[in-house]
């Protein structure tokens, strides 16, 4: 791969507990930040996730899943237990939520190289105490790093509603890239049309915003145009971590193209729509894969260039 910035993903890992109509209860390792930076990994890229994991089963599972794709896995060390969340899966797949997290966040030693692409998103920017630490970091990697951002709405975790709102347009007026779906943007604000709303935080900051909608496809917001692409056709298995693997396969797409780092910052900014089309061609076949098959598991590089160059969605 000619060009592997360093990229690090602050934010939680929860083990998702996945219950489904008439079959056993089945624990896989989840959180929004934590799936991305897999994700990312197995399409080697160079990644680092600083987050809190519990001395406990359930971290011993996740921090062994991470590490099989080469993540590089830095802790708090604050021993909290691993955070869990209930999957309620419907005859389609579909996925609802159940969350038994905390989110405390404490001092990390990164050493190393220094990150070109910082991501974030979820339950660790909108849940206290953590979320004013992963804030303030960001505004001090800025300077030196691109920004993403996923708020990953889940409404049982994000607490007064307006407050919700402001620490969201926070991180969006941070951030280069942010990614949304339409329910997160509906939840957010329920009196405007999901598009509005993504055109309207791509004139707070961002250089970019991504609308998924699901089965419908996504859409990538420049000033002054739009790009949309569909979604591949998929059996579904069940949509845990689609919207992760949409935002590792954009973030793989832009890094090819040399679009993340403070240097790329420019180049970003001045996007064109052909480019985007293929980042965003990128993100869907990546989700596609991964609602193909049962829990967060994205694709590989060689399972995404083969749906890239039309192949079959691989199941398993």
């Amino acid at each position: 791969m000619p060009d592997s910035p360093a990229l690090l993903v602050i934010g939680e890992c929860v083990a998702d507990i996945v219950r489904r109509p008439g079959a056993p209860d089945r624990t896989h390792p989840g959180g929004s930040p934590a799936n991305v930076a897999y994700g990312l990994a197995r399409l080697g890229r160079r990644t680092t996730l600083v987050t809190q994991l519990g001395p406990d089963p359930d971290g011993r599972l996740i921090e062994e899943h991470l590490a099989s794709a080469g993540v590089r896995v830095l802790t708090d060390g604050s021993g909290a237990p691993t955070p869990t969340a209930t999957v309620g899966l419907d005859d389609e797949g579909r996925a609802t939520y159940g969350f038994e997290i905390t989110w405390t966040l404490g001092p990390v030693e990164r050493g190393g190289e220094p990150p070109r692409h910082v991501h974030t998103g979820s339950v660790a920017t909108a849940l206290d105490p953590g979320a004013g630490t992963v804030l303030d970091l960001v505004r001090s990697l800025r300077e030196r790093a691109t920004v993403s951002y996923d708020p990953n709405v889940r409404p049982a975790l994000m607490g007064d509603h307006a407050r919700a709102v402001r620490r969201a347009e926070r991180f969006v007026a941070l951030s280069d890239v942010v990614k949304a779906s339409d329910e997160d943007l509906r939840w957010l604000y329920p009196q405007e049309a999901p598009q509005e709303a993504a055109e309207r935080w791509l004139r707070s900051g961002p250089a970019v915003v991504l609308l998924t909608e699901g089965a419908a496809g996504a859409t990538a917001f420049l000033p002054g145009s739009a790009v949309s692409t569909g979604a591949p056709p998929v059996r579904i298995a069940d949509t845990v971590g689609a919207g992760d693997a949409f935002m590792s396969g954009a973030l793989h797409a832009l890094a090819s193209y040399g679009l993340l780092g403070a240097e790329g910052r420019a180049r970003l900014r001045s996007l064109d729509t052909t480019v985007l089309g293929d980042v965003l061609r990128h993100a869907v076949a990546s989700a596609a894969v991964t609602v193909a098959r049962a829990g967060a598991l994205p694709p590989d590089l060689e399972e995404l260039d083969a749906v890239l160059a039309g192949g079959s969605v691989p199941e398993r």
